[in-house]
This record gives structure tokens, sequence and C-alpha cells, in this order.
């Protein structure tokens, strides 16, 4: 006769004591079958024991978990053989949820790279010192605490959001054009070391352009529809390779246009989108906003020379005829320091000839004091012939604009 014994091992029951979870989710944590079945056992038995086990309400039930049985040999002799069957769970996910979580990490990851691409594409240091421009001429607009509302806010979120993409498009099309001499001064950009492709660049100059003119004539303010069709259409001609433009490769040419640009178009446009488009007053150039603009004029001119600095290699090898190409690194490059230091002057002198308060006064005089001590003192680590050395004073020169842009409107 053969016979089926259901026995309760205690290995098994510490093991049903530990994991109450486990039986909850599988209906039993372990089945113990123990069968003795002689040589001669009768059909009818087996029929009985097979029947037995399809309706022990012990069975198992479907799960989405892998089972594996681990099989015990005990004591096997020639008659009979004892063996325990143990079910072991483990959780393995089933492939659909692998499969989206892998999905969705992709996407993450792929944003994340694509974020870190633009990021460099738009030239950080550029995008914060157009910033700070449109800020601090907005503030310079402000005649009274009471008009530092929600509405200035609101007014100041229009002049930033189409910049950005103002800002996309200038470095966009400098990149696109410069390809080749970027390879050489700037390697390390996403479109010359290959981390964007052409295709996709030119892709988003088209859109950067098409979506901040759009934002500008959505938002309806005059000074900032102008500020970026002029804009748009300078740089397009300082990058582009077509007869009559590329005005880059003419010095004087290339330092007007940047003169122009940061001295007058990209802060008379904010100013006036604030005062006349946001606080609805009339046209009025204030002694603040003079100082400002006598201030980026020096400045400004800095910038468009000591830009090129690093660059000498490149735009010599591709008839790029800079100021720094021309007359010299070293020579050039200390002209800039003298134009940085007249306008850290004249912001100085017009701090301390203001009408404020004699803690305002105190704070923008010893502020650009502070800022021209700063860049002299940089002066010396300076390698003119290095190009990361020269590009690193460069990004110091943005830095400190930027603080100055703090100053400027405390001066009335």
């Amino acid at each position: 006769m053969a016979r089926l014994h259901l026995i309760s091992s205690p290995n098994v029951s510490s093991l049903t004591t530990g994991s109450n979870l486990w039986a909850r989710k599988l209906s039993l944590n372990t089945v113990y079958f123990q069968s003795t079945l002689g040589c001669h056992g009768s059909k009818a038995s087996k029929h009985n024991i097979k029947a037995e086990i399809q309706y022990n309400p012990l069975r198992f039930q479907q799960s989405a978990f892998n089972h594996h049985y681990k099989s015990i040999e005990r004591g096997a002799t020639s008659e009979e053989t004892n063996k325990i069957y143990v079910v072991k769970a483990d959780s393995v996910p089933s492939s659909e949820s692998e499969s989206e979580a892998s999905n969705s990490k992709s996407i993450v990851e792929s944003v994340k790279d694509f974020m870190a691409v633009l990021y460099q594409f738009i030239y950080p240091y550029a995008l914060y010192g157009r910033t700070s421009v449109a800020i601090s001429a907005s503030l310079v607009a402000v005649e009274r605490l009471s008009d530092i509302s929600p509405l200035f806010f609101i007014g100041l979120l229009q002049a930033l959001l189409p910049h950005l993409f103002m800002d996309l498009y200038v470095n966009g099309v400098n990149q696109v054009f410069d390809f080749e001499i970027d390879k050489i001064n700037k390697p390390y950009l996403p479109l010359a070391s290959g981390k964007i492709s052409f295709r996709s660049c030119a892709l988003i100059v088209a859109l950067s352009a098409i979506l901040g003119l759009g934002l500008n004539l959505m938002i309806g303010s005059p000074a900032l529809i102008s500020n970026f069709v002029l804009s748009v259409i300078l740089w397009t001609c300082y990058s582009v390779n077509l007869p009559f433009l590329r005005w880059k490769q003419y010095p004087v040419a290339a330092s007007l246009l940047m003169f122009v640009c940061w001295t007058c178009i990209i802060p008379i446009s904010y100013f006036l989108h604030m005062q006349t488009f946001v606080l609805k007053r009339p046209v009025a150039f204030t002694r603040s906003f003079i100082v400002f603009l006598l201030f980026m004029s020096f400045y400004s001119t800095g910038i468009a020379l000591s830009k090129d600095i690093p660059d000498v290699e490149g735009d010599i090898k591709h008839g790029v005829d800079s100021f720094a190409a021309r007359l010299g690194q070293k020579k050039v490059f200390w002209i800039s320091v003298f134009l940085y230091e007249m306008a850290f002057g004249v912001a100085f002198l017009a701090g301390a000839s203001s009408s404020s308060p004699f803690w305002i006064k105190f704070v923008t005089c010893l502020g650009n004091v502070v800022l021209g001590s700063i860049l002299w003192y940089q002066t010396k680590y300076v390698d003119v012939t290095n190009p990361a050395s020269g590009r690193s004073f460069y990004s110091l020169n943005w830095k400190l604009m930027m603080g100055a842009h703090v100053l400027l409107p405390l001066i009335r």
C-alpha cells in the first residue's frame, strides 16, 4: 500500500513563523510530502494519492514569483526513497516592469544630457551677463520703493523669457558659422566637440528666433520687440559668412557692433520697457541711467577687445583680422584692463557725488573699489599667450560686470 503523510518539519515551521508576509502572498510557505511507496503498490492506491494531492486545500496558487524546488535526499534504500520538496520563492520583477523602469530611466537621463549640452551651447557667462543687464536696467527705472510690486516682477519676467531665446539664437548662430574656427579655439563647445549635431544646432537656432519673436509679439512691448529684432539682425551680420556680412572679420566693425548692443540697444530697451510699458511713465533718462550707460560704454568696449585674445591662433588661420591678431595679445590685454578700470572709476565718482544717503554712497564707492582691485590683482596671473588663461580672465570680466550691475541701481 502506498501512503501519503503531511508532515510539519521543524525547519519549515520556523521558516513559516519568520515569514508571515510570504505566507499571505503565496497561500503556503512550504509543503512537505513524504511518500512511502511499495514496489508493488496497486493502481487504485496510486490513483487515490494523485487525487488527494490534486484536491489538497494547500495546493499551490499562481504567483508572480519564480519557484525553485530543492530536492533533498534522505537515506534512500532499494525499497524506499524519502524526499523533501521545499518551495523557495525569489522576487524577480516581471520583464514588463523592468522594461518600463528602464525606459523611464533612459528618458530622464536623455533629458539631463540634453539640458547639460544646451547649457554649454548658450555660453553661460554671456547668459548671466545679459540677464544682469536686464535686471539692473529695470531697477534703474524704479523711482520709489512702491514701484517694486508684483507688476514690476511681471514686467521683469516679460523681459527675461524672450531674452533667453535671444541668447540661444545669438550664441547658436555664431557656433554654426564658426564651426571650423571653434575646432581650434574652443574645441569644448557642444558643436565643435560633437556633443550635438550640426542639424540639431541649426534647428535650435531657427526655433529660438521663432519662439523669441513670437513671445515678444504676444507681450506687445515695443521696446522688447525692437531689442529682439535689432539684436538678431546685428548678430546675424556679425556671424553669417555671406557677401558684405561676417562683420567679425573686420575689427572696427566687430567692436562697434558690441559697443552698440551692450551700451545702447540692450540697456535702453529694458529701461524703456520698464519705464513706459510696465510703470506707464513718460520717457525720461535719469541721472542714474546716464551713469549706467557711461559705465557700459567703457566696459563693453573692453569686452569687445579682450574676447579675441584667447582666439588668435584660429582667427589668424581662418582670416579673421581681430585687434588681438593685428596689435598683439599683450597690448590689447592692457588696453582692455584700462577700459575696465575706467568703468569702475566712473561708477565710483558717480556714487561719491550722488544725492543718496551716506550708507549708499559708502556701499557703492567701496564696492567699485573692491571690484577694480580684484581685476588689477588678477592681471599678474594672466598669461595672454595661453588660451586657457585668457579665457579664465575673460570669464572673470563678466563676473565683475555682474557685480557692478548690483551697485549701479543704487546710484541716484
